[in-house]
């Protein structure tokens, strides 16, 4: 309650909102430096609207927390945190057009390479300063980057671009770390990509190299090298549920967003009563429902039409009928003395009771990454100590 209190006079004006706990942000950050050996750099990504914590909002956060690095997707983010004030280095983990390479030398700003027409682009492109760049290597995911085999054209070109090229990173990405079971295609990723190294070093390049993402910070610490690249982890959440019933007892990840909105209208419905869109749902009894002026526009899945739950006062009130595009109805009829402007929770805690991401995902039918990253990017994010 004491934290509501403080965005009692913003929380006024809206009608939903994102709660991000600074507290939880700390908590996570600290336990992941806790694992890592001396030396070993900190990327938080915050792509994806920093997983729908939001980006603008998220990274000067992560900044005065102290991590090293910031990974985003894009250039366009990128420079709007350099614009905000953002001072460290930054690692756009997507495509760039060719067109926005200058912008990148510009801000201070390194870039992904992962192709031959990306790399051919930056070698023609002359530009005053040098452009960072990490190269990508494709060593199992088969998404972005170069083959292992090709890395010794990649280094030909490099070696002759070195006047506005700097090969500041080398990197690879993971496909089945998430599983604490199966770990032997990762360790030939491993190996693939240590060879590639030992090209590079020949060659007379001493790169930053990382690996891990957050799967492999617990599953494989043999792989953290220079850096590492945590994004699900420092939102306080587990990248798979497999790793969650297998770590949760002896790491302690605290998810730091919860979502709110509000009851912004009563009624009260005889039994046999339609509900919502096409009346997909009629009443089994006398009912008070309420309005909550939220829907799938914002985030919350069409899927949970009759199926999701919310808190109201600690209580569980289920989705009655199709969750349309603004808004959504749900049963009051258990919760005593709900009126209109109590607050709604969609994700988190209420009282002794909690609607997790991960239930709500799961009721849902689509990953919480999905869930997460589809929470509208314009619902106000309030961060709190």
């Amino acid at each position: 309650m004491r934290k509501r209190a403080a965005i009692k006079i913003e929380k006024n004006t809206l009608r939903t909102w994102i709660e991000v706990d600074k507290k939880a942000l700390e908590h996570n950050c600290r336990l992941f430096r806790s694992l890592l050996p001396p030396g070993c750099r900190l990327m938080a990504v915050a792509k994806s609207n920093a997983y729908g914590h939001g980006l603008y909002d998220n990274a000067p956060v992560m900044e005065r927390l102290g991590v090293d690095w910031l990974g985003v997707d894009s250039i366009v983010e990128a420079v709007t945190l350099r614009e905000i004030g953002i001072k460290k280095p930054i690692l756009v983990l997507g495509y760039t057009l060719p067109a926005r390479f200058r912008e990148a030398a510009k801000h201070d700003i390194s870039l992904t390479v992962s192709s031959f027409e990306c790399l051919r682009a930056l070698q023609n492109l002359r530009n005053r300063g040098k452009i960072k760049i990490h190269l990508k290597i494709d060593t199992g995911l088969h998404r972005q980057g170069f083959f292992p085999d090709e890395v010794p054209r990649v280094i030909r070109i490099l070696k002759n671009s070195q006047d506005h090229l700097q090969a500041e990173g080398v990197y690879t990405h993971f496909a089945k770390a998430k599983d604490p079971q199966d770990r032997a295609y990762t360790l030939g990723q491993i190996e693939k990509f240590q060879t590639v190294l030992v090209a590079f070093q020949k060659a007379g390049f001493a790169p930053l190299r990382h690996v891990c993402a957050t799967a492999g910070i617990f599953n494989h610490p043999e792989a953290f090298f220079d850096m590492v690249r945590i994004g699900i982890g420092l939102m306080g959440l587990w990248p798979s549920l497999e790793m969650k019933a297998a770590l949760e007892k002896t790491y302690c990840l605290k998810p730091a967003l919860s979502w709110r909105t509000i009851v912004s209208e009563i009624k009260r419905l005889p039994k046999g009563s339609g509900v919502s869109y096409e009346l997909t749902e009629m009443l089994r009894r006398d009912s008070k429902v309420g309005v909550c002026p939220i829907g799938y526009w914002h985030g919350f899945p069409k899927s949970l039409s009759s199926a999701g739950e919310v808190l109201i006062h600690g209580r569980r009130a289920k989705v009655l009928g199709l969750v349309t595009m603004d808004m959504i109805v749900v049963d009051l009829t258990d919760i005593p003395r709900v009126s209109v402007g109590d607050v709604v929770t969609l994700i988190g805690r209420d009282g002794r009771d909690e609607v997790t991401a991960y239930e709500m995902a799961r009721k849902a039918d689509v990953s919480y990454y999905e869930l997460l990253t589809r929470l509208n990017p314009l619902i106000q994010k309030y961060y709190l100590d």
